[in-house]
């Protein structure tokens, strides 16, 4: 039998990518073409991380089959090359038993990663606690100022407050004698690719991104929050940064009142996802639908993008 095709489901925050994949794979399972859901946004792998990453809910899943789904604890971190590694195998797994996975979420890098050709340099965990470690006694702007001098371009393409990347890159400075800025040339690793993005107006995309983030205080991101706290999430490099959560943490130390949160989460939120579309728009290969299409023929319209079986 020939390998199932692969479908990539991406768009912005609140565009309906989590509902639009489960349907999708309850319409190719009701037409005799099992398929499964492989999770592709980074923040959605930590247990407890429910609330603030709209992780769907065992009802939401419908029965179809989730990967990728709370297989880490918050104190755990993530590379892009260790979920690359996941999320290839769980990719591979579904098309082994002729099963088609339907891939959702997640940035263009973490996308691209699983999707495309590409390599990452390995890591040392002895120079990145020495890193680290002159992080905390000499200050972010010391390790910039080197990396500016070693890897000029890759200073310009990293945020002057991302103390994460900044150590990352001179890590790879070190490992491997320079640093690549520019992702390579996009082309699949894998067989079978079909990529189909959600387009939304950029009004409605922020109003959905507010009443989204008013809904996750109210359903107790906070109470989340604390729980996580309890369990380490302060120290977890990755997991503590992510947006909502890093607000909630600040305001549970005082540093922001509960309003500022919720704004900054809003406005990081919304920053956050069109950096991201701006990233995907530049990519040719994906075939745009209208997110306010009806549910039905939007379901309709992604079948069609898909080969036969």
């Amino acid at each position: 039998m020939p390998e199932p095709p692969v479908l990539s489901l991406i768009g912005p925050t609140a565009s309906g990518k989590t509902a639009l994949s489960v349907a999708v794979a309850e319409a190719l399972r009701a037409a005799g073409r099992p398929a499964e859901v492989v999770n592709t946004d980074s923040m959605l792998v930590y247990r407890g991380m429910d609330i603030g990453t709209a992780k769907p809910t065992v009802a939401e899943r419908r029965g179809i089959s989730h990967h990728l789904l709370d297989v880490l604890e918050v104190t755990e971190t993530a590379s892009v090359a260790d979920f690359q590694t996941m999320a290839r195998a769980a990719v591979a797994g579904c098309r082994a038993r002729g099963v088609l996975p339907v891939l959702v979420g997640g940035s263009s890098l973490y996308v691209r990663a699983v999707l495309d050709e590409m390599d990452f340099p390995g890591t040392d965990p002895e120079l990145r606690a020495r890193l680290e470690a002159e992080l905390a006694e000499r200050g972010l702007p010391v390790l910039r100022e080197r990396l500016t001098r070693l890897a000029p371009e890759a200073a310009a393409r990293i945020e002057p407050g991302n103390a994460r990347r900044v150590v990352r890159a001179l890590e790879v400075v070190e490992l491997t004698g320079g640093f690549t800025a520019e992702l390579p040339e996009p082309r699949y690793h894998l067989s079978g690719v079909v990529q189909v993005g959600l387009t939304l107006d950029r009004g409605l995309m922020d109003e959905r991104i507010r009443l989204r983030v008013e809904r996750m205080w109210a359903d107790g991101l906070v109470d989340e929050v604390r729980r996580l706290e309890a369990r380490g999430l302060r120290r977890g490099r990755t997991a503590s940064r992510a947006l909502g959560y890093r607000q909630v943490l600040q305001q549970l130390a005082g540093e922001l009142t509960e309003a500022e949160a919720r704004e900054q989460t809003v406005t990081g939120t919304r920053r956050f996802a069109r950096k991201q579309l701006g990233w995907f728009r530049r990519d040719p290969r994906i075939r745009w639908l209208e997110a306010t299409t009806p549910p039905e023929r939007l379901v309709g319209e992604v079948l069609d993008l898909l080969p036969p079986s």
